[in-house]
């Protein structure tokens, strides 16, 4: 708005001046709140753990949050997994998207049994874990003139035929296996696996000595077309790039798998779950509709971590790929005027 300084006169013009201004004023602050509904609304917090999936998760329900209900921006609250948990407990935490629970079984049932965290379901399908092979060592790969090596590889079993194509460098006698890194629970479990399948006698155990380096054989390997087996599990970006087949085990047996002198059978399936606040499901009940109904899959999992290492991407860059890319998901989880928001909010970012 332009004032005309001769509209007014000297004595006049200071009273009319203040007067006009704070309408105008007012008739701003009027604006803004219509403009801006979400400071009526609580800030929600998210529990931002050390994985690069939890922190997509985090995001994608963040922007919906944002821009399909009105709510301000998210706090990304950054921890580790139990102190987490407490802090969701105590209502210091609203959200946690990703809850790997197997990995911390009696903490989580605790808060659950205390009624002040609530099970929201499964973020995707239980993660499987297990032994993989690049799967053009089985069918081969037309496009990288690559023929099958080992086409009856199916079972941990049948590597003991195969020992020979992945001879290890250090000792050729034997093959090499790619164990997870020291200090990792599973290793036990990988080493008592291969005593009761008899691997030993055809193969090393080789540790890879950090998560970076068992994937950067894997890639390597990938890369050039050659043998490869070891650890590994889903989701990960590893697998959204890499075309790798997990090798079959016998079916999992609870009892079978817990005897720490045979562990002979597929490893248990990972639950992957959501859990809130229980103060939430009052305080925000179409937030906690919506995290309910919030669920992916393992292949969309892989896929944006395998966009993240492509591109060298951020968790929020991440999670605009996956609204952008998987649009039927998403709008499943929420009603129709909240998703023709978000869509508006995805085409402004073009």
């Amino acid at each position: 708005m332009i004032f005309d300084k001769n509209i007014f006169s000297n004595v006049t013009v200071k009273p009319l001046l203040v007067l006009v201004l704070i309408i105008f004023g007012f008739t701003m602050v009027g604006c803004g709140g219509s403009q801006d509904s979400s400071s009526d609304k609580e800030q929600l917090v998210f529990a931002d753990a050390t994985w690069d999936s939890i922190k997509v998760h985090n995001r994608i329900a963040g922007f919906i949050l944002e821009h399909g209900y009105g709510y301000s921006g998210p706090e990304y609250t950054f921890g580790e997994t139990l102190p987490l948990l407490q802090g969701m407990t105590k209502g210091n935490v609203d959200i946690t998207m990703e809850l790997w629970t197997q990995n911390y079984e009696e903490a989580w049932n605790d808060a659950i049994e205390s009624g002040k965290v609530l099970d929201l379901g499964s973020n995707f399908p239980d993660a499987p874990q297990g032994w993989y092979v690049p799967t053009y060592m089985i069918k081969g790969d037309a496009e990288r003139n690559i023929e099958p090596m080992a086409p009856d590889l199916k079972t941990v079993d049948d590597l003991k035929r195969y020992w020979e194509l992945f001879k290890d460098p250090e000792v050729p006698t034997k093959g090499r296996f790619h164990n997870c890194p020291p200090g990792w629970a599973v290793v036990e479990v990988i080493e008592t696996k291969f005593k009761t399948y008899g691997l030993d006698e055809t193969f090393n155990l080789f540790s890879t000595g950090s998560d970076t380096a068992l994937a950067t054989s894997m890639v390597t390997a990938y890369n050039k077309g050659k043998p490869w087996v070891g650890y590994y599990w889903e989701p990960t970006w590893v697998m959204g790039l890499l075309d790798m087949t997990m090798l079959e085990e016998p079916p999992y047996d609870e009892e079978i798998y817990n005897d720490v002198n045979n562990r002979g059978c597929a490893f248990p399936p990972a639950k992957v779950l959501k859990g809130v606040n229980a103060g939430l499901k009052d305080k925000a009940p179409e937030v906690f509709e919506f995290i309910s109904n919030y669920e992916t899959t393992l292949d969309q999992n892989n896929d944006f971590l395998a966009y993240m290492k492509d591109n060298d991407a951020k968790p929020e860059d991440a999670a605009i790929y996956f609204l952008k890319t998987y649009p039927d998901t998403w709008k499943a989880w929420i009603p129709k005027d909240v998703a023709q928001k978000v869509e508006q909010a995805l085409e402004e970012l073009n």
